[in-house]
């Protein structure tokens, strides 16, 4: 019997997604000697992230530190919270922030954490030090940003570098000169920044990153030329290494290790992005630059390789199966599996995999991905079918198309899924990212709309039933989308900005300055602010909204969300608000992703 679009029963339930998929996206793999070192969250504790480590040459991944929770909360997003090197392996613990060591089994406590947080880790052994970035909280006002070497034998933690407002990705050579990246208000690390090394500027004047000595030189990946490349510092001018209308990295909005290994003196094992697809490769820069790639099924990769020598590890994304950990031999080019994301079983006959969607926006080509309702259960009705458009978060982000059980969510009940990168989008070059400087909450807005009009226009949407969703940035794409266009039948928002001025005034000091470039410095730009704050247009609402906000949020204070529903109940639309005790920005819970998902479902098929 023919079901109709949205009601279509599906393989793939709430409880199950919330409970057994496991996203790897915000943790990383390291490889130290014969073992592949990666962290693992556990919906079911909490969002607890587990330390593995698993011989290269094949056998059962072990949890190190059982009980413990490997997290930092430096800049509110962390990263960098976990180093292993000669089998010692520094990480920073959850809730205490302190910086422990594991060595020989021991579990040391190296610096208390109380005011600190540590994060952006790196283990220089043979000067018997951890490098770390130190957020201190100690006094009122925006937390002070140094980097500290905290020596591993117990002593007293050392302030190597200070005075700048943001630090990251400090690297020791081997005869002991210090590189690290810094920056200043109102940049961000995607604006502009500067490789430092013992206190010279090596370089500056772009968004210049990931710092790691290669045979006494210094490698970075720099955006000088227009895209994220690769440079070498050898002490005098910096030069490229090699030139490609391609990005060789992401946003740095974590702390996390660099995005490429050493192989040696004249090789990078490394990976870029040409039309919204990575590629791995091998970087030969010993005599006439060459860029070799390696042959995988990947659609996505996690942009952390760090390291040194023939292996590294890699996250790598799939269109029809689960993402995993993966062992890169950069000599034979061969890639093993090291540890699969658990996900609810889904047969291939039900995967729904993307398609590139080209369109022509206020601002040129933009792109997205759809992904058309599939399941093998359920004859497709007549008529073109209801669409969940994604805007994903940043604003200076990306979507890729692997796969992943949330959009297969929506798929097999007869949801259509178009996952957009908007103007402002990263992996697309500098000048794609630059549109949406001063012109957030406007082209993101109107790219999301001119996409799904295209879906509309060939026949694949039903312009009765489309709907957007969106989390942080992406949440106030969609509320601005909500106010400034009549195209949508419904919106929700996971910890959604509806206040522009207010996300301005009271949120962490990382972000504190970043919507000067996004939307005009404040408070010069108030009227701007206003005008472009969803929460002061809502006489242009006119659909309804579910609004899913964590209790425990520093980046988007729940005070937005409660006012937004209270503002939209006022003016008699149906709204739905949805506070989640115990989350913050990003939800971690099984319990929370499980009621998100049905609320979400309910809201949409009501």
């Amino acid at each position: 019997m023919e079901s109709a679009y949205g009601r279509w029963d599906s393989p793939l339930t709430a409880a199950e997604l919330a409970q057994s998929s496991v996203s790897l996206f915000h943790t990383y793999p390291l490889v130290d000697g014969d073992f592949t070192y990666f962290t693992v969250p556990d919906p079911l504790a909490g969002g607890r992230v587990g330390l593995f480590r698993k011989p290269v040459a094949g056998g059962e991944a072990a949890e190190l530190l059982p009980g413990r929770y490997i997290r930092s909360a430096v800049n509110e997003y962390g990263g960098g919270d976990w180093a292993v090197s000669d089998g010692l392996v520094a990480y920073s613990d959850w809730p205490s922030g302190d910086l422990r060591l594991l060595r020989a089994g021991q579990d040391i406590l190296l610096a208390p954490g109380g005011d600190y947080r540590y994060g952006s880790l790196s283990l220089s052994v043979g000067h018997g030090l951890v490098l770390a970035l130190r957020e201190d909280h100690s006094a009122p006002g925006e937390p002070q940003n140094t980097i500290v070497g905290v020596p591993l034998d117990g002593g007293p933690a050392r302030v190597l570098a200070q005075g700048a407002d943001f630090y990251s990705s400090p690297t020791m050579s081997a005869d002991g000169r210090l590189a690290w990246v810094e920056w200043d208000h109102p940049n961000m690390p995607w604006d502009e920044t500067r490789v430092v090394v013992d206190g010279e500027v090596a370089a500056g004047g772009a968004s210049n990153l990931f710092p790691q000595w290669a045979d006494g030189a210094l490698a970075f990946i720099s955006d000088e030329s227009g895209y994220w490349n690769f440079w070498r510092w050898d002490g005098g001018k910096p030069e490229p290494l090699f030139a490609k209308e391609a990005d060789f990295c992401g946003p740095m909005w974590n702390v996390n290790p660099p995005p490429y290994t050493v192989i040696d003196g004249h090789r990078l094992g490394c990976l870029w992005y040409e039309d919204g697809l990575p590629i791995l490769g091998v970087l030969n820069f010993g005599g006439e630059p060459s860029l070799t790639p390696l042959q995988t099924e990947a659609v996505a990769a996690g942009n952390v390789m760090a390291g040194h020598g023939p292996r590294s590890a890699v996250r790598l994304g799939y269109p029809g199966r689960p993402s995993e950990f993966a062992l890169v031999d950069w000599e034979d080019g061969t890639v093993s599996p090291v540890y699969t994301a658990s996900s609810p079983t889904l047969a291939p006959e039900y995967v729904s995999t993307a398609e590139q969607l080209v369109f022509q926006g206020a601002a040129g080509a933009a792109y997205a991905w759809y992904y058309p309702p599939k399941n093998p259960a359920h004859p497709v009705p007549a008529g073109p079918a209801p669409v969940l458009v994604l805007s994903h978060g940043g604003p200076t982000g990306f979507s890729d198309p692997s796969f992943s059980p949330s959009i297969q969510f929506w798929t097999t009940r007869g949801f259509a899924v178009l996952d957009v990168n908007y103007s402002g989008s990263t992996m697309y070059g500098r000048e794609f990212r630059e549109r949406l400087l001063g012109k957030w909450g406007i082209l993101d807005v109107s790219d999301c709309v001119d996409a799904v009009k295209t879906l509309v226009d060939s026949g694949l949407a039903d312009p009765k039933r489309l709907y957007i969703k969106g989390s942080s940035a992406g949440g106030y794409t969609t509320l601005q989308a909500l106010t400034n266009s009549d195209v949508f039948a419904g919106g929700i928002s996971v910890y959604g900005v509806a206040d522009a001025e207010a996300l301005a005034t009271d949120t962490h000091k990382f972000e504190s300055r970043y919507l000067d470039g996004l939307i005009a410095p404040y408070p010069e730009g108030r009227a701007v602010y206003l005008e472009r704050s969803p929460i002061h247009h809502l006489d242009r609402l006119n659909c309804p909204m579910l609004i899913l906000q964590g209790e425990d949020d520093k980046v988007v204070p729940p005070s937005q969300a409660i006012q937004l529903a209270k503002a939209v109940r006022a003016k008699g639309l149906p709204v739905t608000l949805r506070l989640f005790p115990g989350e913050g920005h990003g939800f971690r819970k099984a319990e929370t992703v499980q009621a998100v998902l049905e609320l979400s479902l309910e809201f949409l098929n009501s």
